[in-house]
């Protein structure tokens, strides 16, 4: 029990060519997650510029208020 068998090399084998295989799809999220990465910190470059112009934030009216307001008042139980 001290040793793994050959079943159990073969699982790992099989786990490691799924997970980082060339078509694996944990290759392919790790290469999203990078090009993620570098597109964060080129966003973040980009404000730190001192002539870069800011950009002031939407204003957001609240929606109208309603006509009626609706109470509801909770169940009562029978006892």
């Amino acid at each position: 029990m001290g040793s793994m068998s050959i079943w159990h090399w073969l699982v790992v084998l099989a786990v490691g060519l799924l997970l980082f295989g060339g078509r694996g799809k944990l290759t392919n999220v790790m290469g999203d997650f990078a090009k993620g990465i570098k597109a964060f910190k080129a966003g973040m470059k980009d404000e730190d510029e001192p002539g870069a112009a800011t950009a002031t934030p939407a204003q957001v009216t609240p929606p109208p208020a309603a006509a009626s307001t609706v109470t509801v008042e909770p169940k009562r139980e029978h006892v």
